[in-house]
Parts: structure tokens; C-alpha cells; sequence
């Protein structure tokens, strides 16, 4: 495992997270521990003292005698004492065969009567016979009987020295502290490693997917085995790669049908060229012309192919202005109702009474609408109708080409608008016009997004089609038409 790696860096975070948390915890328990060991001590006695006191009070009426009777009293309260064999407890490295039980014994209590005078001296602060400040007394403990307070216990002012047993606890709880660190290090080596490991495994896996898509392998998949980002990033990179591949299957698609629309034309005006030339044909009008159609099907292609580039690149040109779209769809009727009339399918308007005037380049618009227009003509049957509409809807307008001709098969509707897209049951393939460059609808999709508006296909076979643009700017003005 590389020092750099990212699994190092996480196991470090991991190890260095639960060092720190165990680390302050185990302060902080250390440095509270004997504060509360003290308060222990002094909590556990004070209760047995006082009721010892108001036994004594109560017995001999007053505090008489106290201080003669104090050891005793104090004797009896429960104190630590040493093991019976003065052997060592367990742990304990210092022995106790050397001190007596009244070593084991602190001076933690003073008395005071009812008006603070000392009885019983707690430590030189507090000497025999002296008054205790009524603070000192407000802190101390009071002795009631019968209700009236007749004395205070006095605290020691200081923590007092801890006998061995109580420094015993405290070392075993700085070692249980220190086991209990170095424990939780481990388990976070433990658990930052498998951790560390499941988390870089997909990530390892893209990696490499990355490097096998830079060296040309574009169609890549990666597992996806969770729902959170790096599950996320897995799914989109494979969205990516998806695309990726189908953008460069479809560019060697294009590329080999440009190729293939290219050489028709051009093996026709060659071959017409080269017998003029060698004498096998005279160069009549008739032939003349049919080069020069051929001439033209190229400029058509070339025109299309740099409409697709510049839209492509953003630097498509387009001169919008508000415009009615009724009166689009009125100049495209216009345009193609002859060749409706000659085919005998009817071409008709519908519309709403307010449409909205829309920011629109009229002329790229009347090119939308004229290929599918053209579309609809040359797969609606005679009798048939194309219904050209336009609508409000809530967040703008739609205009809508609508036939009742052959329809689209389900599996092809989402492949229309590609680029030489070729089916052959494909009413959109353009594979059964030799006029047609494969690229029309490809060409009104990417006018329509070039003027900030969305294009689908809605159809379905043997019950027409229906191509449907919708734009979602502002209007500028309101048309009443």
C-alpha cells in the first residue's frame, strides 16, 4: 500500500479521529477522577458523622467532651483499611506490611457549636476555640435536634492525601484509560482498513474504466452496489461512457454515410464527364442538367453538414424578432399547399384564438417547419390530411405537425432526429429518396434548441405522427388572431 494512497490517508484519518477522541476523554477523566474520588470519600463519611454527632448531642445534652470523644467517633466511621496479610493488592506495587490502621485514617471533619466556635479543629485554619467565618459555616454541614441547630461540621478546606487503596484506583483507572486508548487505536486500524477498502474499491474500478476509455475502449460499465455519491458518480460515469460510445458509433456512422452520399454524385458526374471526354457521349442539355442536379445534391449535403456545425459550435446566426405563430404556420401552408393539392392531401390550420408572439428567427423557423412538412407529405397517403397547430400552454406556446399517415414503429421513434439515422421501416430514414441527405430532422432539432425551445415525436404505426415543438419564453407581445 503506496504512503500516498488514498486508503492510507483514510486509515490515518481513522487512527488519528479515535486517538484524539480517546485521548481528550481519557484527560478528562483523569484530570475529574480525583475531585471525585474526594467527594466520595467525604460524601460517604459526612452521613454516618452527622448522625453519630446528633447521637452524641442528643445523649449528653450538650457538646461537652466532644473533643476527647471525637477519636472515637471518628474511629467508627467506615475508613479503607489495609489487606489482613499487609500484602500489596493486586497491581498495587508498594506493600502495606509497614502501616497501622491509623495510618490508614484522615482528619477530613471539624465541629463547630451553633454560634461557630471551634470545638473539634480540622486544620490550622480552623484552631481550637476560634470563630469560623459565618461563609465557612454557610458551606458546612448543619446538625439539627429537634429542630434547633446546635452545631456545624466543618470540611476540610484541602483534598487531603489519598490512602494507598484510593491511589490504587486511580493508577488502575489511568492504566484502564490507557488500555482503553490503545484499544480503540487498534479497532480503528481495523475498521478505517475495511472501511478504506470498501470505499476505494469502485473507485479503483473507475479509475481503471478511465484508463481503458483514454486508450480508445469507450463502451465501459462499473458495478454499482450503493445509493450514495459514490454510487452516484459510478451511475453517471456510466451514463458517460454509454454516451460516449454511442456519439462515436454514430460519428463512424455518419462519416461512413457522408462518404456514401458523397460518392453517388460524384461517381455520376464523373462517369458523364469521362465519356463526354472520351467521345462515348455528347454533352446534350438533358445531360448537362442531370450533372448539374447532381451538383446541386452536393451543395445541399455540404449546406446541411455546415448548418449542423455551426449549431453544434453556438454560432449558428439567427436574427430573432416576435413573430405570431399563426403566421409561421400560414407562410409553410403557403409553401407547400400546391404540392398538397397535387397529392391530394389536405393541409389545414389550427389554432386558438390568443397566441402569444414569440422572440423567433422567422426564416430558420419556415425551414422547421417546411422539412416536416415534407416528411409528412411523402409518407401520408392520398386522402390523407397534415394538420398544422398551434396552442398556449402554461409556460408557452406549442406548434405542432400532425399527419395521418404510415406512423413510426416504438423501437425507432428515439432515433429519428439522429444524424443518418437508417431504418427500413423507418418513415424518417430517408433511405427511399435519393434527394434526401439523411440529415433533415437533425436539422430541425438543432434549430429548434439553437432558439431555446424542445422537439419529441409522438407515434405510433399505422396511426400517423406527430412532431410537436414547444418554446418557453416570455412573449413580447400578446397576438390577437
Amino acid at each position: 500500500m503506496r504512503r500516498n494512497s488514498l486508503i492510507w490517508k483514510l486509515v490515518l484519518s481513522f487512527m488519528l479521529v479515535s486517538l484524539l477522541s480517546a485521548a481528550l476523554v481519557a484527560v478528562f477523566i483523569r484530570l475529574t477522577s480525583s475531585s471525585r474520588l474526594y467527594q466520595f470519600v467525604i460524601d460517604q463519611q459526612k452521613s454516618e458523622l452527622k448522625t453519630s454527632l446528633v447521637d452524641y448531642y442528643t445523649t449528653k445534652g450538650s457538646w461537652d467532651g466532644i473533643a476527647t470523644a471525637w477519636t472515637q467517633i471518628e474511629s467508627e466511621l467506615p475508613h479503607p483499611t489495609p489487606p489482613a496479610n499487609g500484602a500489596a493488592p493486586a497491581g498495587n506495587p508498594q506493600p502495606f506490611s509497614n502501616q497501622s490502621p491509623s495510618e490508614f485514617r484522615r482528619r477530613l471533619f471539624g465541629l463547630s457549636d451553633a454560634q461557630g466556635n471551634v470545638l473539634v479543629s480540622v486544620s490550622p485554619a480552623f484552631p481550637l476555640g476560634s470563630r469560623v467565618d459565618p461563609a465557612v459555616l454557610q458551606a458546612g454541614t448543619p446538625i439539627q435536634v429537634n429542630g434547633v441547630q446546635v452545631g456545624t461540621i466543618l470540611t476540610v478546606p484541602q483534598q487531603p492525601n489519598f490512602t494507598p487503596e484510593e491511589n490504587l484506583f486511580l493508577s488502575r483507572t489511568t492504566d484502564a484509560l490507557l488500555y482503553a486508548t490503545l484499544t480503540a487505536l487498534v479497532a480503528a486500524l481495523i475498521v478505517g482498513m475495511i472501511l478504506a477498502r470498501n470505499l476505494i474499491r469502485p473507485l479503483q474500478a473507475l479509475t481503471q474504466a478511465a484508463e481503458n476509455m483514454a486508450q480508445g475502449d469507450l463502451d465501459q460499465k462499473v458495478m454499482v452496489n450503493s445509493n450514495d455519491e459514490i454510487g452516484q458518480l459510478a451511475k453517471t460515469f456510466n451514463w458517460m461512457s454509454q454516451e460516449v460510445s454511442h456519439g462515436n458509433q454514430l460519428r463512424r456512422q455518419m462519416t461512413a454515410d457522408i462518404a456514401h452520399d458523397l460518392r453517388t454524385p460524384l461517381t455520376v458526374i464523373a462517369g458523364y464527364i469521362e465519356s463526354m471526354q472520351d467521345g462515348v457521349l455528347a454533352p446534350t442539355p438533358q445531360r448537362l442538367a442531370l450533372i448539374y442536379t447532381e451538383i446541386e445534391r452536393l451543395q445541399n449535403l455540404v449546406t446541411d453538414l455546415r448548418t449542423l456545425s455551426l449549431a453544434d459550435a453556438g454560432e449558428l446566426p439567427l436574427n430573432r424578432q416576435p413573430i405570431p405563430p399563426k403566421y409561421l404556420l400560414e407562410r409553410a401552408q403557403a409553401l407547400f399547399e400546391h404540392q398538397a393539392e397535387q397529392q391530394k392531401v389536405a393541409l389545414r390550420i389550427e389554432t386558438d384564438g390568443n397566441l402569444p408572439q414569440f422572440c423567433m428567427d422567422e426564416a430558420r423557423m419556415v425551414q422547421v417547419l417546411g422539412n416536416l412538412i415534407s416528411n409528412s407529405l411523402r409518407y401520408t397517403p392520398e386522402g390523407g390530411e397534415i394538420v398544422l397547430s398551434a396552442k398556449p400552454v402554461k409556460d408557452g406556446v406549442e406548434i405542432a405537425v400532425r399527419d395521418n399517415g404510415s406512423g413510426i414503429d416504438a423501437d425507432q421513434l428515439s432515433h429519428i432526429f439522429e444524424r443518418f439515422y437508417r431504418a427500413d421501416k423507418s418513415r424518417y430514414s430517408d433511405s427511399n429518396s435519393s434527394e434526401e441527405s439523411g440529415l433533415g430532422l437533425a436539422i430541425v432539432k438543432a434549430l429548434v434548441e439553437a432558439q431555446d425551445g424542445t422537439i419529441r415525436a409522438e407515434s405510433a404505426p399505422g396511426q400517423g405522427t406527430t412532431i410537436i415543438i414547444r418554446f418557453q419564453s416570455k412573449p413580447s407581445l400578446v397576438y390577437k388572431g
